[in-house]
């Protein structure tokens, strides 16, 4: 019964594990790397904050509203503040409302609206361009983990293969048909392709711990991807030119979105710049009232008509009997503020100039790298076509060495060079196919068609 209860409680671990294993599709490995990215959301938090400052530009183009209260309690000679009249304790109450509305200041609020828009898109284009390197990013590592897990398999194969001659060669040796240096030969062999699989091993680990780091997953034991293979899709994006290509690019590329942007922000820094050449104009209205326990009002009066009794006015009152209101306009004009505007458009022009020259080095990197990857796609196709043909012609010339070593009309190390020179092949054929897949995607991503592999 005991033994029983333990091997159901090592099923379910058996289990649970595999149930938490989870197979990561490419699809998901690239939404989830694109949701959780830390420098994202850094960018996310640096787009809310533009949204804000857009705000803060169409405020500053409305008029504000301050008000101001001050109670205070004088102790020692001073003057009644409405009847101006000496007194030696008095509790004052003042209270203020004010309106300011800038009329003018060299379009500088109106500017500063502008730009802050101008800078809500550009962070826009900041974040689109970052999810594009990551989804490209993504993509190449999933594919090298892909490439690696299937000349892993390649290599498990050949050795399975090898295996099966070691058998039959001993049996060779023992029944003395072969010379034991043929069985010694096949050994090395074996132990050469064990070699091969701890390398791929290795390899199918670190690729997989490099795409985990990328989607910012720590669990690296429990993390794999789906057991997806992938052939070459159709493509007819070689029918264009690298230049119709780049042309397209153009026109939807992040980065190029980005750098105008950052353009047209230098252009309105300079105009803001400019603007405080001009006499700034505001309007403003003031109310005002007060209230002092040395506001009195007679309650009582003798024979003469001599007041003899008082008591304070009512604080509702007093605010109502001793308010006031201000209005006018206010004009400032620069003369001389130590060379500060003329300096600040300098730095605006020079920063426009930067800006441009920038825009101008992102569209000869897009062109260089489109350039890149169309002469990559050219490439990694003839040498995946050329991969193919060897892997043909070294099967052929491995089976044909085969029937003659099961012969005895080719010794053991000429057969094993047949054998590696087809293990060598089939890898490269491996290689070759996801090296031309995710070139060719990278070229069509330039293009603008969407990253998927199916």
């Amino acid at each position: 019964m005991r033994n029983k209860l333990t091997l159901l409680l090592a099923l379910f671990a058996l289990c649970l594990a595999n149930a938490q294993m989870k197979k990561w599709t490419l699809e998901e490995c690239v939404i989830y790397a694109v949701d959780n990215n830390l420098t994202i959301e850094q960018f996310e938090l640096d787009l809310e904050n533009a949204k804000i400052d857009k705000s803060d530009a169409l405020g500053a183009l409305l008029p504000n509203l301050n008000g101001d209260a001050r109670l205070t309690e004088n102790l020692g000679l001073s003057f009644n503040p409405t009847s101006q009249e000496p007194v030696n304790t008095q509790l004052n109450f003042t209270g203020n409302l004010t309106s300011v509305w800038t009329l003018f200041d060299g379009l500088r609020n109106i500017r500063q609206l502008q730009r802050a828009k101008l800078n809500a898109i550009a962070n826009q284009y900041r974040l689109d361009d970052l999810r594009d390197d990551i989804r490209l990013n993504v993509a190449n590592a999933y594919l090298q983990v892909l490439s690696n897990k299937e000349q892993l398999k390649v290599f498990r194969a050949q050795y399975a293969v090898t295996e099966q001659d070691l058998k039959r060669t001993k049996e060779l040796v023992e029944s003395g048909v072969v010379p034991r240096g043929d069985l010694l030969e096949i050994e090395a062999t074996a132990a050469n392709q064990e070699q091969q699989i701890i390398n791929g091993e290795s390899l199918v680990l670190i690729s997989r711990v490099n795409l985990a780091q990328l989607l910012q997953i720590t669990d690296y034991e429990n993390f794999d991807i789906a057991d997806e293979s992938f052939d070459v899709p159709p493509s007819d994006i070689l029918d264009n030119s690298a230049k119709v290509i780049f042309d397209k690019a153009l026109t939807f590329r992040n980065d190029i979105k980005l750098s105008e942007s950052n353009v047209e922000l230098a252009e309105e820094d300079l105009k803001i710049a400019k603007g405080a050449n001009y006499p700034s104009l505001s309007a403003f209205i003031n109310y005002n009232t007060r209230y002092s326990d040395q506001n009195l009002v007679p309650t009582a009066f003798d024979t003469d008509g001599m007041p003899t009794d008082f008591s304070i006015i009512p604080f509702t009152d007093q605010l109502y009997l001793f308010d006031g209101l201000a209005y006018g306009f206010s004009l400032n004009v620069p003369l001389f503020n130590g060379w500060s505007t003329r300096n600040n458009v300098k730095r605006s022009k020079i920063s426009l100039e930067s800006a441009r020259l920038q825009l101008e080095q992102t569209k000869l990197e897009l062109e260089s790298n489109i350039q890149q990857a169309y002469v990559d796609v050219n490439t990694f196709e003839k040498a995946y076509e050329a991969a193919q043909k060897t892997l043909e012609a070294r099967r052929t010339a491995y089976e044909y060495a085969k029937e003659r070593f099961d012969v005895g009309l080719m010794n053991s190390f000429d057969f094993s060079q047949a054998q590696a020179r087809l293990d060598n092949a089939e890898a490269d054929v491996v290689r070759t196919k996801y090296d031309y897949i995710f070139r060719l995607k990278i070229l069509e991503f330039y293009f603008g068609i969407p990253l998927r592999l199916d």
